[in-house]
C-alpha cells in the first residue's frame, strides 16, 4: 500500500518505517502519524520494527504550519490533533508485541523526540539531537515526553529539557541514559538495520512479553511485577523458541529462533 508521509519497507523480519518529509525535516502532520497507526495496526510476520527519518532530520516535529494550530480555534484543534491523531499512534507502538528501533539522524523535535524515545532501543548519529523546545512557543511538551523523559533520564534532567528547551546532542543523550548508543553519521543506517535484525532473530515472544513488563513496572509495586513476570515464564515456557534455547545451550551452539 502506498502512503503520503511515509514510506514502509519489509526486509526479512524487520518492517522499516521512514519518515518521507525531508523537505520539511519530516515534519508530522497528523496524517502521518495516522499512517504509522495503520502500518501498525495491520502489522502482520515482523519481527521487529524500525523508525527512521529520509533525508537530514528525523522529524522536526508536528507540522505547526500545516495544521494543528492553524485552526479556527488552535486550543480545540491542538487537542484534537493530539488525542486522535498523534496519541493514537504512539500508543500502538507501545503495545506493540515486537521490539521496536529508532534510528536518529539530525533533529528529534517536539513529538518526534516523543516517537524516537518510544522504541525500545534509540540509536542516533554523531551529529544528532534531541529538543524539547514547546516552551520557546509556550506552550508543553506532549507526545508521552512528560511521561517517558522523567523515567529515562530523572526528574532535573527532564524538567531542564522541557523548560529550557535547549538542544541535547546525541553525546549527552547517550551519557544521560536517554539512548541506546551513538554511531558515526555515515554508519547510522547499517547500525539501524543491524541492531533491528539482530533484535528480530531473537525469541519474539519473550522479548515482547520483556518490553510489555518494563513497561508495567513503573505503575505497580514489587510483587504485582514478579507475578507479571511469573505469568509471562508461564506463557514462554511452552514456546518453540524456548525449547530450541535450553537445547542450543545444552548443545553449546548458537539457538536458531523462529519467533513462537
Amino acid at each position: 500500500m502506498a502512503y503520503e508521509h511515509i514510506l514502509v519497507e519489509a526486509r526479512g523480519d524487520v518492517l522499516a518505517i521512514t519518515l518521507n518529509r525531508p523537505e520539511r525535516l519530516n515534519a508530522a502532520p497528523a496524517a502521518m502519524f495516522d499512517e504509522i497507526a495503520a502500518v501498525l495496526a495491520a502489522l502482520e510476520g515482523a519481527r521487529a520494527v524500525l523508525f527512521q527519518g529520509a533525508g537530514r532530520a528525523f522529524c522536526s516535529g508536528a507540522d505547526i504550519a500545516g495544521g494543528a494550530l492553524g485552526a479556527g480555534d488552535p486550543a480545540a484543534a491542538t487537542y484534537a490533533a493530539l488525542t486522535e491523531h498523534y496519541n493514537p499512534a504512539l500508543e500502538a507502538i507501545a503495545a506493540l508485541d515486537v521490539p521496536v528501533v529508532s534510528a536518529v539522524r539530525g533533529a528529534a523535535a517536539g513529538i518526534g523526540c516523543s516517537l524516537a524515545l518510544a522504541a525500545d532501543f534509540c540509536v542516533a548519529s554523531e551529529t544528532a539531537y534531541f529538543l524539547q523546545a514547546f516552551v520557546n512557543i509556550g506552550l508543553v511538551p506532549d507526545g508521552g515526553a512528560s511521561w517517558m523523559l522523567p523515567r529515562l533520564i530523572g526528574r532535573a534532567r527532564a524538567l531542564e529539557m522541557m523548560m529550557l528547551g535547549e538542544r541535547v546532542p546525541a553525546a549527552r543523550a547517550l551519557e544521560w541514559g536517554m539512548i541506546h548508543s551513538v554511531a558515526a553519521d555515515d554508519a547510522l543506517d547499517a547500525a539501524g538495520w543491524a541492531l533491528a535484525e539482530r533484535l528480530a532473530a531473537g525469541p519474539t515472544v519473550a522479548l515482547g512479553l520483556m518490553r510489555r513488563n518494563v513497561q508495567a513496572a513503573f505503575s505497580t509495586d514489587l510483587a504485582t511485577a514478579m507475578g507479571r513476570e511469573a505469568e509471562a515464564q508461564r506463557a514462554v515456557r511452552g514456546t518453540s523458541d524456548s525449547m530450541e534455547g535450553g537445547m542450543a545451550f545444552l548443545q553449546k551452539r548458537k539457538p536458531a529462533f523462529q519467533g513462537r
